[in-house]
């Protein structure tokens, strides 16, 4: 699913005018200054952690098609902006799956700021299966169109902004590989846009290895069976943990506004599994508790859904 940046903007104004009304000791939808610089300052470190120890840490860039990108990464006129180019290849040995980082996008004045990295997921070993090897160039494809759109509009919106001259901006564009497993792929991309307040949201793009097909969250349960009951009364039971262990965390579990609070997970619920194999849920800021809290994430305990898995 693709985050229109408009809609994501707007959300993001919904969810703070809700944040108004709620109780002042958790009324804070917006990150701070020093949050962001903190932000900001970490993602800039993990890039030259990536670069060190690539190989050991599986973390890899973006994705979009080199032929694409011609019309989309331009240096601008007038500007102190700096473009960085660069090809590299993550080898991941025995993988059929690996990425290849074709572009860094860079841009740093006193009020703009980007630092967008540009990879593509490709297929580096012929899978056995010729089923298998057409699905996997299929759904490859397909991950890199989807990503290629979501990098370019970000691009365009902060150029846009930048001819304005006006406001500040800061948008950050990372990703990394969360699993890498003879069964399964999974590739993180997280974005950040700045603009007085700020606002993460990722996506989580899983592979199938053993067919070559994107996985979605009822593809690894039996048919027929109910996994949005236990997920999310698992999540509801860790939210309130993690509230009862530390009075700085705050989810929407009990609250007295009853939209705000989550009730229950969808077949559209970002996820991932983990080099563990276990289903992790994943969610936006602002989803199911302050936008202070980031973006949220939820380790299923395998035993949790024993019975119902495939």
């Amino acid at each position: 699913m693709i985050y229109d940046l408009s809609e994501v903007i707007k959300q993001n104004e919904a969810v703070e005018k809700r944040l108004l009304s709620m109780k002042e000791d958790y009324q804070k939808p917006q990150m701070s200054d020093e949050q962001f610089e903190k932000l900001y300052r970490t993602m800039k470190e993990a890039k030259i952690s990536e670069r060190k120890e690539r190989t050991k840490q599986r973390t890899i860039k973006v994705a979009a098609t080199a032929a694409a990108l011609v019309g989309a990464f331009v240096i601008l006129p007038n500007t102190s902006a700096t473009i960085a180019h660069a090809m590299e290849q993550i080898p991941i040995v025995g993988q059929l799956v690996e990425a290849v980082t074709i572009r860094e996008y860079e841009y740093d004045s006193d009020r703009f700021k980007a630092d967008i990295d540009v990879t593509e997921i490709k297929v580096e070993n012929q899978a056995e299966d010729s089923k298998v090897q057409e699905n996997l160039d299929r759904t490859t494809e397909e991950i890199n169109v989807e990503i290629q759109k979501i990098t370019d509009e970000l691009i365009a919106q902060f150029e846009a902004d930048l001819k304005q001259k006006e406001g500040y901006q800061d948008i950050v564009v990372k990703s990394e590989v969360l699993t890498t497993t003879p069964d399964y792929f999974t590739l993180k991309l997280l974005c950040y846009w700045g603009a007085g307040s700020g606002y993460q949201w990722n996506y989580y793009y899983t592979i199938d290895l053993n067919t070559g097909e994107r996985l979605e969250l009822k593809d690894i349960f039996v048919d027929g069976a109910d996994y949005i009951t236990p997920i999310s009364e698992n999540i509801k039971a860790q939210m309130q943990a993690q509230m009862d262990a530390d009075e700085m965390v705050h989810y929407w579990l009990n609250d007295e506004i009853e939209d705000l609070n989550f009730k229950a997970i969808t077949d559209d619920t970002s996820f991932y599994l983990n080099e563990r194999g276990n289903v992790v849920i994943g969610f936006n800021e602002g989803d199911v508790a302050p936008m202070y809290m980031g973006c949220v994430e939820f380790e299923i305990p395998s035993e949790i859904l024993s019975g119902i898995r495939k």
